[in-house]
């Protein structure tokens, strides 16, 4: 068997964790941080957490609040153009006449 291959063995290696806890542990790495432990793990606390690192609960809840904007932007422009349309299409009956009165001026009835 070969000599001096193995990384040096720590028994008393320290772990720290984001939540504040520190605790020891046999290790090859003599400090360690963590960012999740079992005093702060959901499952272990029965506690909901969000664990987000990369920023994406925040990108979700403003991917949301921007669609539920748009959202209400379109049915606002919706509301205001189809009130638009009725308006013109009143405006529109009321110039042209209709089918019958035409008949009945032109054959001079």
């Amino acid at each position: 068997m070969r000599t001096d291959i193995h990384p040096t063995y720590y028994k008393n290696a320290k772990v720290t964790c984001a939540c504040g806890r520190t605790f020891e542990i046999g290790s090859t790495v003599e400090e360690m941080t963590v960012e999740i432990c079992s005093a702060c793990h959901p499952f272990y606390t029965g506690v909901e957490k969000i664990v987000d690192t990369a920023g994406r609960v925040e990108k979700f809840k403003a991917r949301l609040a921007e669609a539920e904007s748009r959202q209400t932007r379109t049915a606002t422009v919706k509301t205001t153009a189809g009130k638009q349309i009725e308006a013109v299409k009143k405006t529109v009956k009321s110039k042209i006449p209709s089918v019958d009165e035409g008949n009945n001026k032109k054959s001079g009835k």
